[in-house]
């Protein structure tokens, strides 16, 4: 005999074994003919942009998800010889957002001090932070070599 308890906003239901051998009864809706299962990925068919696809993380609806967004298009989009080349303004732009929420996305610095020694044998390579874009920039600080991967 099935019970059933309601418990707040939970609804438990206990069957007994010879219910659980009835085969069930349940029609499922079918699936949409129509539907394109190769559309859940980050670019659909059509060459657009999956906002929705879990592989972002969230970036396309988070705090600073319309500057990740313009910066996504606009590499996605990019014609130039160096991919993205053409999109260093709104990769700026939203860098500056990533800067204004240091609670969401912290620096390498701030990750560093707060697990001192977590990933200092990581430190050996450069990192885009490592580099400036800004025409005011000084030249020695360039890495005079990067190094190479072994």
């Amino acid at each position: 005999m099935t019970t059933v308890n309601e418990e707040g906003k939970d609804r438990v239901i206990f069957v007994t074994k010879e219910e659980h051998e009835i085969p069930s009864t349940v029609k499922l809706d079918e699936e949409d003919a129509n539907e394109d299962h190769e559309e859940k990925g980050l670019i659909l068919p059509s060459g657009e942009i999956n906002w929705d696809c879990p592989c972002l993380g969230g970036m396309a609806s988070g705090v600073c998800g319309e500057q990740f967004k313009t910066a996504f298009t606009c590499f996605h989009f990019s014609q130039e010889e160096v991919k993205g080349s053409d999109c260093l303004e709104q990769f700026s732009s939203m860098q500056e957002c990533f800067r204004h929420h240091p609670e969401l996305f912290p620096q390498e610095d701030d990750l560093q001090s707060a697990n001192p020694g977590s990933n200092a044998e990581q430190k050996d390579s450069p990192s885009i932070s490592d580099f400036s874009t800004s025409k005011e920039s000084d030249t020695n600080d360039m890495p005079s070599q990067l190094p190479v991967a072994s």
